[in-house]
This record gives C-alpha cells, structure tokens and sequence, in this order.
C-alpha cells in the first residue's frame, strides 16, 4: 500500500476580529471551511483532517458530506500548538509519509499549490516545504514523518514558524503569494469578496 500525504486543516479558533466564525462566511458562495476542505481533498492527500474547536457545531455543518475526518481541539483556546497536536493524534498508527497543515481562510490556495509543496519535498529531499509570503514563512506547509514528534512538541501558544525557522537548513521554501490573502477581518473579507 503507497503511503499517502494527510493534510491538517487548522480551524479551532473563535476569529474574534471578524466578529463571527470565519470558518463559515462565505466565499464564492460556499463557507470558507467548505472552500478549504474542497481544495484540500482535491490535492489527493489523505487523510484530511479538520480540526475545529470554538463554535463547534456550527462550523461542522459546513462539511456535510464531504470525506474528511473531524476531530475536535477541546484546548483550543490554548492556541495553535494545542490543535496541531490534536490533528497529529489523529495520524497515529496512519501510513502517512507526511502532512501538510493549512488554515481555512487562505481562500486563494490552490490544489496545485498543495501539490507543489509534496512535489518539492520529493525533489529536494528536505522534510520542510514552506511557503514564503510578505516577508515571511508559513502555511501551508509540509512536514515529513521524521519532524512529526518536532511538531507535537509545540508549546500550546506556538504555531509552526518558530519550527521552520529553526530547521531551515533542511527546509526548500516556495514563494506563495497567494497565502498573503487571509480573511480575519471584514475588510479582509471586503477585499477577497470583491476579486
């Protein structure tokens, strides 16, 4: 049996800066979650994992019948490190090769983006494939098997870029303006609504 690529998407937070859950505005007529989770699937990674935490019901129903695999963050107000933990928990005993954790409001990554990441990691060897945007490194990105126990030791409160940052000798970084298009306000919103 090949071993596949998971992907992780990381939606537990409340976004108090948009006043409502991010998770479930809608994006080219569909929720922002939905949006994600589509894109993630048709990457070809598997397992897809949806972490959610804060507004729970709500933002699940955004993923009726859709094949991914839901797992709940009790401690997501911990941070993001709580909720990458709690997708990783959700590999264990999976033959997975590696993942590639993402966010629900990056609405302008692409399948192929995600594809690119797992593209690059065979050609270059390393087991770090980030994308740079704005100056800065982020998600999505890939992390191979071997860093999986690197990740889960997060604290709570951190998110990956301390990680890549720390390992970018064995890190290919890919420029990702796309990942610069997040929605976490509504003039965020206003912006990618319009395009």
């Amino acid at each position: 049996m090949k071993e596949q690529v998971a992907i992780i998407l990381l939606a537990a937070g409340t976004s108090t800066r948009m006043r409502a859950a991010v998770q479930t505005v809608k994006y080219r007529g569909k929720p922002l979650l939905r949006h994600a989770a589509e894109t993630a699937l048709a990457s070809g990674c598997r397992p897809v994992v949806v972490v959610l935490g804060a507004s729970e019901d709500e933002v699940c129903r955004t993923l009726d019948s859709l094949e991914v695999e839901i797992v709940i963050n009790e401690r997501w107000a911990d941070g993001m490190g709580s909720s990458i933990r709690t997708g990783l928990r959700a590999l264990e005993g999976r033959l997975v090769s590696g993942v590639i954790l993402g966010l629900a409001d990056q609405p302008l990554i692409t399948a192929e983006i995600l594809m690119e990441l797992v593209a690059r990691h065979v050609e270059s060897g390393k087991t770090i494939v980030a994308s740079r945007y704005s100056g800065t490194v982020g998600v999505p990105v890939f992390f191979a098997r071997r860093r999986f126990r690197m990740l889960a030791a997060l604290k709570p409160s951190q998110g990956c870029k301390s990680l890549i940052l720390a390992n970018a000798w064995d890190a290919e970084f890919v420029e990702c303006p796309e990942a610069s298009a997040d929605i976490g306000t509504p003039t965020d919103y206003a912006s990618q609504s319009a395009r």
